[in-house]
Order: structure tokens, then C-alpha cells, then sequence
């Protein structure tokens, strides 16, 4: 990832694209209540950085799924040092929710199971596609300003170090040879992007990092909306809009 793609994503205005896209929840379509910072801030750690990505949101889908970023964020630490004792854990603020919260740690010891001298852990699908699917449906909307609350065709996740070298090398360089024809949304972000960098450049092929070692993400447009994020420099997750 090169620093030009960085330095543009903490400088681009407002997007100038369609108002009838704006305005309401990206996420069940009701009014837009509040931002939804995406990602979550309980995936980064302060100092923040600038101009944190956000979109619209109701109160509800908002708040309603704090708890469930929460225990993704706690799981990913608590599997990367293999155990849930909060001074094992390297990030603070994941530390300290852990010590708040004796029912998250209760639950995510139940999650640990230990077999021959290796630590498996379970995990509930239901609260990580969630997660999931909340942040993909804030870079949808940032990027592309054409919010998709309808159900996408395609959603999975994977430890990177689960995954083949071939099925890494495809997750983080794509399909040699995909077309760029098809522009983004007039006004975009992702539109801007092509502008600032300059006409021909498949800016769609870059990560925009959010904070090193915690949080990056990639949108691409060319004929579906796909949505990329890699968590943690752990789990890599991707959301697909035909």
C-alpha cells in the first residue's frame, strides 16, 4: 500500500454524489439518527486517526450492536495470545473491557477448548457475521454512496493464517485482468479517488489502511459491490453485492 493512497483518504471532501442516497440508516433504511464511525473504535486504539470513515445510522442499529463489536474485538485478542487473562492481552482498551465485563470473559473461557497441547477456540457465527456485515455496509455507503441494506449474496471470513497462499494471494491482490471499465458513483469517494490519483488508476485494487496492524479495508465496484477487511492483521472477512 503506498502513502499517496493514505495521504488521500484523510483528504477528500464530503462526497458530492446523489442526496437521495444520503440521510437515512445504511443499515435497515430508517431515519439517520446518528454517525456510525466504521470501523468501530473499539477495533482501533488512541490517538484516533483523522477523519475516522462514517455514515448515517438509526439510534437503534447503531447501539444495537456495541456489545457484539465488542466481544469480536475481545475474541480476535484473546485467540491471539491464547488465553483470556486480561494482562495477557497486548491491546489496553481490549484488556480493560475484559476486566469490566466478567460475563464476556466467562463466556469467551467456555469458547477455549484445549486438545493435545493445542487451544481451538468456537466462536457465535451470529454475532460475527453481524459485525461483519454492519462495518461492510458503512464502507459501501462511504465509498460508493449507494448504501445496500438489502441482504448481499455472498459473506465469509477467515483467519489469515488458515488461509493457502494462493487463497491469501487472491484475498489481497484479486483477479489479475478484472476490468475497470465500470466507474463508481458520480461524487463518490471512490470517484475522487480515480480523480486525485488520476484517470486510469484501478485505486479500487488498493487497501486504504485505517490504522496499522488494526484495521484496513478495499471496495471494489466493477459490476458488484465487494466489500474486503482484514481485522487485526487476523481475520480477513469479505461481503459480496451482486
Amino acid at each position: 500500500m503506498t502513502d499517496n493512497i493514505r495521504w488521500y483518504m484523510r483528504q477528500l471532501h464530503d462526497d458530492g454524489a446523489d442526496d437521495r442516497n444520503k440521510g437515512f440508516c445504511v443499515h435497515c433504511g430508517a431515519a439517520g439518527e446518528t454517525r456510525d464511525h466504521c470501523p468501530s473504535r473499539v477495533f482501533l486504539d488512541e490517538p484516533f486517526p483523522e477523519n475516522l470513515p462514517h455514515s448515517p445510522a438509526c439510534l437503534g442499529c447503531n447501539s444495537s450492536a456495541s456489545k457484539d463489536e465488542e466481544y469480536l474485538a475481545c475474541l480476535l485478542e484473546c485467540v491471539m495470545v491464547g488465553d483470556v487473562i486480561p494482562s495477557m492481552v497486548h491491546r489496553e482498551k481490549i484488556a480493560n473491557c475484559l476486566r469490566r465485563s466478567p460475563a464476556l470473559v466467562e463466556s469467551l473461557r467456555q469458547a477455549r477448548n484445549e486438545l493435545n497441547g493445542q487451544v481451538r477456540w468456537t466462536y457465535d457465527d451470529h454475532r460475527v457475521r453481524a459485525v461483519i456485515m454492519k462495518l461492510a455496509r458503512g464502507h459501501v455507503a462511504y465509498e460508493l454512496s449507494e448504501p445496500r441494506i438489502d441482504e448481499p449474496s455472498s459473506i465469509w471470513f477467515k483467519p489469515l493464517c488458515e488461509m493457502s497462499d494462493k487463497e491469501c494471494e487472491f484475498f489481497e491482490h484479486g483477479e489479475d485482468g478484472v476490468s475497470h471499465a465500470i466507474w463508481p458513483e458520480v461524487g463518490s469517494r471512490a470517484m475522487q479517488r480515480i480523480l486525485v490519483t488520476g484517470i486510469g488508476v484501478a485505486v479500487e485494487d488498493e487497501w486504504l489502511l485505517v490504522q496499522a496492524g488494526r484495521y484496513r479495508y478495499q471496495v471494489s465496484w466493477g459490476g458488484q459491490a465487494k466489500v474486503k477487511i482484514v481485522i487485526r492483521e487476523y481475520l480477513a472477512c469479505e461481503v459480496t453485492w451482486e
